[in-house]
């Protein structure tokens, strides 16, 4: 089932008027760190890069401060991050390119983006939209999950929903849409156990178990049922 227009609109308005100013929660000061914020989050909890990043940055704000750094340096401030070893050496030779091809600066096109080792199309939507502001959608597990189970844009595959979500998301929400989906599937509309019950965007969802997952919480939670529950 596809989300309508009417529901679209009403689907962002509602997530707008909760969370006006949506941002990333991965800490970062500048548009290249928050590029290597990103590039260390795939497969990552953004908690576990943050606590990683906050090490790492003071030492290495800069692609030729991380060069310089090293990669073996670079790899013992990120170990507690999964695939810590491979980012390692794509974050140092992603902060030489840079050097070598942009002048030190994060590049403003998704074709150079995508050039740099480490770095998809997931990671440089996310560049393009949070650092320079572009209206583009970074699909994740999370963003893919919503997308399909709400009705709001269905696709088989991260592309098509990403192309589904450009054409389908209202223009003066697009801008901040990635945060609202990114937020919704991490801490309400989870992939086991969606908490429909707690969700704000309950009335134009479209997903069909919706009811039924809203009657189990409430029942769940019912004095009646605890009571019953206790030893």
């Amino acid at each position: 089932m596809i989300m309508k227009p009417a529901a679209r609109a009403a689907f962002f308005e509602v997530l707008r008027r909760a969370n006006p100013n949506p941002k990333t929660e991965l800490e970062y000061a500048s548009p290249y760190e928050l590029l290597v914020a990103v590039v260390l989050s795939a497969q990552a909890t953004d908690r576990s890069v943050n606590l990683a990043t906050r090490a790492l940055f003071p030492v290495a704000r800069t692609p030729a401060a991380m060069v310089a750094l090293g990669e073996d340096e670079v790899r013992e401030h990120i170990r507690t991050i999964g695939l810590f070893r491979t980012k390692a050496r794509n974050v140092v030779a992603l902060s030489q390119l840079l050097l070598e091809r942009h002048g030190g600066e994060v590049p403003r096109s998704r074709e150079a983006l995508e050039a740099l080792p480490g770095v998809g199309r997931k990671t440089a939507n996310v560049v393009l939209n949070v650092a320079f502001g572009e209206p583009t959608m970074a699909v994740d597990t999370h963003i893919f999950r919503v997308s399909n189970r709400t009705g709001l844009a269905p696709g088989k595959d991260p592309l098509a929903v990403e192309r589904r979500l450009l054409r389908n998301v209202p223009d003066e929400f697009l801008p901040n849409a990635h945060h609202w989906l990114i937020l919704l599937g991490r801490y309400t509309c989870l992939a086991r156990k969606p908490r429909c019950g707690q969700c704000l965007v309950f009335q134009p969802c479209g997903y069909r178990q919706k009811q039924a997952i809203a009657e189990g919480e409430q029942h769940s939670r019912s004095p009646k049922t605890r009571r019953r529950a206790a030893p």
